[in-house]
């Protein structure tokens, strides 16, 4: 992390690498400023609270899993590949393979580690609904007449996603993820 970098981009980078190693409870802002290289102030001077920080690094995941999915959808030609572009985004956000070992959902994991009502917990919240909208949407193109039972794929899909990943941060690899996309593709031959 250079000097030119700014520092609410350095505090960031160094709250993204220490919340996702070390967890939210277990890291402090005097880490988390050494590692970044700037003054305790310059936290101060870019976030509210530590709190606010890990907000801002929750909203960062969430865009980076989406970047990832954009790119993943980009190249999806029909429903089925856009089902799949989804479980796709996971593998790939996984595979980021952080120089600090892979954990799972860095999302999920910080959501554990907040208090219900916390802000950082709605954003997790949104991001899990929003996966299990894009299924839903994905799959009533794929069946446009199919009702009800459309929903009860999606929210399927989603938990197979979800459980997945949680083996998969368990475990500290992506098997478990790559697995789940097949299962995926097999509830999708079904269909």
């Amino acid at each position: 992390m250079t000097g030119k970098t700014p520092a609410r981009e350095r505090l960031l980078n160094a709250a993204a690498e220490l919340f996702y190693r070390e967890g939210v409870g277990a890291t402090g802002i005097d880490t988390i400023t050494a590692h970044a290289g700037v003054a305790k102030m310059s936290l101060y001077n870019n976030f509210s609270s530590k709190a606010d920080l890990v907000e801002a690094y929750m909203q960062r995941r969430l865009e980076e899993w989406r970047e990832l999915l954009q790119e993943r959808l980009s190249h999806a030609a029909t429903p089925r590949e856009r089902v799949l572009a989804v479980f796709d985004s996971y593998v790939d956000h996984a595979a980021l393979a952080y120089e600090w070992g892979f954990r799972g959902c860095g999302l999920l994991n910080a959501a554990g580690e907040l208090a219900p009502g916390d802000p950082g917990r709605a954003v997790v919240a949104f991001q899990k609904e929003e996966v299990e909208r894009l299924f839903r949407e994905h799959l009533l193109d794929m069946q446009p007449a199919a009702g009800t039972s459309i929903d009860e794929t999606a929210q399927h899909l989603s938990f197979l996603l979800e459980g997945a990943m949680s083996r998969a941060g368990l475990e500290g690899h992506d098997a478990r993820l790559k697995t789940a996309r097949k299962i995926a593709v097999s509830i999708l031959e079904q269909l």
